[in-house]
């Protein structure tokens, strides 16, 4: 979870592969509309994120031996509703700045639907997940193979601390 360029998709694949574990990539479930809301650099609001939300959820509750998804699930509230929808949920927290996620989303403009417009109104959005249960927090500049092995060892031990 993160803000958009933090890291997610690269290392939910990489976590997924390693884990041997489906991934969902959350991108992938948002609603035409709010896809066409994010390309004009409007951002989506709570009543947009609603079913994607939902979606989500029950993608994760299909999955019961467990999956890795990328999701900004920047607000509290957000990953409350995924915990609800599958409990012990956890989540790894790519930590990023503003310069440095702008840079990453620019450089993607051509392959990707979000707007570098928004990423100013995603750390507008951002609750932070520090101190929160079952949340680990990332260095997002780290190079993927170590944030892998991070993220991998944390998930390898049974408490969600």
């Amino acid at each position: 979870m993160g803000v958009a360029g933090c890291g997610k998709s690269s290392l939910g694949a990489a976590l997924a592969q390693a884990e041997g574990l489906p991934l969902i990539e959350g991108d992938d479930h948002h609603s035409p509309a709010s896809r066409e809301k994010m390309r004009q650099g409007i951002a989506l609001t709570d009543a947009d994120r609603e079913g994607w939300l939902a979606t989500l959820g029950q993608l994760l509750q299909a999955q019961p031996q467990g999956a890795v998804l990328t999701c900004s699930a920047l607000k509290k509230a957000y990953r409350d509703r995924l915990r609800s929808a599958c409990p012990g949920l956890r989540f790894a927290f790519l930590e990023i700045d503003r310069a440095h996620a702008g840079l990453r989303v620019a450089a993607r403009a051509g392959t990707h639907f979000f707007s570098s417009a928004l990423v100013d109104s995603q750390f507008a959005t951002l609750e932070s997940p520090v101190g929160e249960a079952g949340v680990l927090r990332l260095d997002a500049l780290l190079d993927l193979p170590t944030l892998q092995q991070l993220a991998s060892s944390w998930l390898a031990t049974k408490e969600a601390a």
